[in-house]
């Protein structure tokens, strides 16, 4: 049996390091081998800029490895914020895809559950406000809590249970605590878009007739990529907003995938699903 620690993978060698250092974790907490892969993307990285470590590692090519050495399951834990969206679908499918290709060495695949499933992840990111709002000394201000954005409202679901379960966690710590997305404007439940909901916290009248001046953006991100590593897109999302309302500051939390929190999570479910995989079946 296989396992391994699977991301949607970027050209960001940040984002490979991150999911390579949660997997490794993994491996000390269960004491077995838990792979860093990626769907797509890490291949593509420079050797040079990942330190000189390994080449990253993407999920056709691994399964195909593997294969070839005579194993027949593979364990996934899907390092998603949503395991269940329009990412989480491509992959089982692609997966599938996989099995018909190679039926003369038919292999099966399981999925644990995610960090959604296992409810820490709205402990993480009102963690993260608290440490922002500390840090910057800030005093009540309001949240949004952004996610990628995109065609599953499964996933904007998910965004709005955890935006309201921060809000409960934080209570009177914050102003407000708002859902947004920082793009998919083209799908109604990716509203309010992260521009549109800086536009409206720096406006003058906003509750409570003024414009804020701080703002922290909690970011629904698990790893540094494009979207939400240093000088990515939300970060450009908020310069602008803040060019065109100067008095506006936004205050980025870190990440959810880097918090001490994720790891344990992610190895609980794995220990559940190997346990199960493992477990006699009852006649």
């Amino acid at each position: 049996m296989t396992v391994a620690l699977i991301d949607n993978g970027s050209l960001e060698p940040a984002a490979t390091r991150n999911l390579r250092v949660v997997a490794t974790e993994l491996s000390v907490i269960l004491a077995t081998t838990v792979h860093a892969v990626s769907w797509k993307h890490s291949d593509r990285i420079p050797l040079a800029a990942l330190d000189g470590d390994l080449p990253g590692t993407t999920l056709a090519p691994f399964v195909r490895r593997h294969l070839t050495l005579g194993e027949r399951h593979f364990v996934f834990a899907p390092f998603f914020i949503s395991a269940q969206g329009a990412i989480g679908s491509a992959l089982r499918h692609d997966l599938e895809k996989l099995q018909h290709e190679h039926a003369e060495t038919p292999f099966t695949f399981t999925f644990t559950t995610g960090l959604a499933e296992a409810g820490v992840i709205s402990q993480i990111v009102a963690a993260r406000v608290r440490a922002t709002i500390d840090v910057a000394s800030l005093d009540h201000p309001p949240v949004l809590v952004v996610d990628h954005g995109g065609p599953s409202p499964v996933s904007a679901a998910l965004r709005d249970r955890l935006a309201g379960e921060v809000r409960a966690l934080l209570g009177s710590d914050v102003l407000s605590v708002t859902a947004a997305s920082m793009e998919g404007g083209a799908h109604p439940h990716n509203q309010p878009l992260l521009a549109e909901a800086l536009a409206v916290l720096s406006s003058p009248g906003t509750s409570p007739m003024r414009a804020h001046t701080d703002v922290v953006v909690a970011l629904l991100f698990l790893s540094p990529g494009r979207h939400a590593g240093p000088g990515g897109d939300i970060a450009q999302i908020c310069g602008a907003a803040e060019a065109a309302s100067p008095a506006l500051c936004c205050h980025l939390t870190d990440l959810v995938g880097t918090h001490a929190l994720a790891a344990p999570a992610l190895a609980a479910a794995l220990r559940n699903t190997l346990f199960n995989l493992h477990a006699p079946t009852l006649a």
